[in-house]
């Protein structure tokens, strides 16, 4: 095997851990190198699936049945085109699953068109940049401060295709829009794109008053529904189409439950047409059918079981909320919305000396979080601010009385209450009870 050169833009202490790993798979045969991988993998999957409470906002757990689609062996064969004229032979069984999701998306999500042929969400965001926007052009987008995303911004595909980005001025005690500022600096700037939403979203945003001030610059408005996905398709947050945006951009997987991947929706047909030629002959060209597969299967539990799902999850985040403030943790939430309207939380980091300083402190007791940006006084070199989502442990069948049980173990951890391997064992035992998937078919 050859020896990966050292990259002098990765921290020295990291790269150095990465060679002395590097150079023991090297040494390794085939078969061995093979085991070590297996092995690997059933050490994750104990620990993910068996031993930890997983309050992260960006993941989930997916359907056995769809997980298997996902070995499937349609998903090496390319699939180049429109079903009924595609550039390859053979597919004639094939391109259905293409035919199978686009129907299912589109009556769940309530929307015209919809292009799902996106590896993720990040991408999602690529093509929604790329159908209403040249390099060069203004956007608008949230802040770090109110959680928006890095693709929104400089150093990610905004910024990568050559987008002057500028913030969406921020109501720090609404957690929101502030629209007059908005309708100033739109005025102003003139921007092509008006994003809205982030990867921390604990209210519903005004997105119909987001609409009329763009209607007046001859702007599009994009809604990033990454996070909120599961909850729109329930119908129990906010409906962005509805309200007026152009597009909607999501991923397939945390509160939507399904395998990696993302999604553009929009009920404009000239931008879908763009989209679609973004996607092929563009950017996607080949795309992973048995992925598609999965998604069917994991749409199929939302169009059943999608509303109580919804509402599960917004129950567990209110009630976890609530008992986190009572163990004493510093919740933070939008003034008369306490503790959130969501499936999302958020506490103060700062007295942790940081959101992703305080995550990785109390991962040793298998509770695992991350930090966000929060509309506080800053943390130097830190998020200010943990970021909780109830989507895997409301799947995994957790209620109100879990909840508590699991604000006691986080507050033990980030309190230091008690010693992380006590925490740790208290997790373990708790997910003994839960290891079921809800809200499947």
């Amino acid at each position: 095997m050859t020896r990966a050169k050292r990259r002098p833009w990765v921290p020295e202490a990291l790269e150095a851990g990465i060679a002395e790993r590097v150079g023991r798979y090297a040494a390794l045969s085939a078969d061995a190198l093979e085991a070590e991988l297996a092995g690997t993998l059933a050490r994750h999957e104990q620990l993910h699936d068996r031993e930890v409470v997983n309050l992260y906002a960006g993941t989930n757990l997916v359907n056995p049945r769809a997980a298997a689609f996902l070995a499937r062996s349609v998903g090496s064969r390319p699939s180049l085109g429109w079903p009924g004229d595609k550039y390859e032979t053979g597919l004639v069984h094939a391109q259905e699953i293409e035919i199978m999701a686009q129907a299912l998306i589109c009556e769940i999500f309530r929307c015209a068109f919809c292009e799902f042929r996106v590896a993720s969400g990040s991408l999602a965001n690529l093509y929604a940049f790329m159908a209403t926007c040249r390099p060069g052009d203004r956007i608008m987008a949230f802040p770090e401060k109110a959680a928006g995303h890095v693709t929104h911004h400089a150093q990610g595909a905004a910024g990568l295709y050559g987008l002057e980005v500028h913030e969406v001025p921020i109501d720090d005690a609404a957690f929101t829009v502030d629209l007059d500022r908005l309708r100033h600096e739109a005025r102003r700037l003139r921007p092509k794109l008006i994003v809205v939403a982030g990867s921390l979203n604990l209210v519903p945003h005004p997105v119909r008053a987001v609409r009329a001030i763009a209607e007046e610059i001859g702007a599009f408005v994009m809604y990033d529904a990454a996070h909120m996905s599961g909850l729109i398709a329930g119908g129990l947050f906010q409906d962005p189409l509805a309200e007026g945006v152009h597009l909607v951009t999501m991923s397939t997987y945390k509160s939507l439950g399904g395998p990696p991947g993302g999604l553009v929706l929009t009920n404009d047909p000239e931008l879908a047409e763009r989209l679609d030629r973004i996607a092929y002959p563009g950017l996607t060209a080949n795309f992973d059918l048995a992925r598609t597969a999965a998604l069917v299967v994991a749409l199929l539990d939302i169009a059943e079981h999608g509303a109580a799902y919804a509402r599960a999850m917004i129950e567990n985040a209110r009630a976890l909320g609530n008992a986190l403030a009572r163990e004493g943790v510093p919740v933070v939430a939008p003034e008369g919305a306490f503790p959130t309207r969501s499936h999302h939380l958020a506490i103060d980091a700062r007295p942790f000396g940081g959101g992703t300083t305080a995550s990785r402190a109390i991962e040793p007791a298998n509770i695992l979080v991350s930090g966000i940006g929060l509309p506080l006084p800053p943390v130097p070199g830190d998020f200010n601010g943990i970021r909780i989502g109830t989507q895997e442990v409301t799947r995994l069948g957790m209620g109100a009385d879990a909840m508590e049980r699991v604000a006691r173990l986080l507050a033990d951890a980030l309190l230091a209450r008690r010693p992380l391997e006590a925490v740790r064992a208290d997790v373990i035992a708790l997910r003994r009870a839960f290891r079921t998937l809800h809200f499947v078919r």
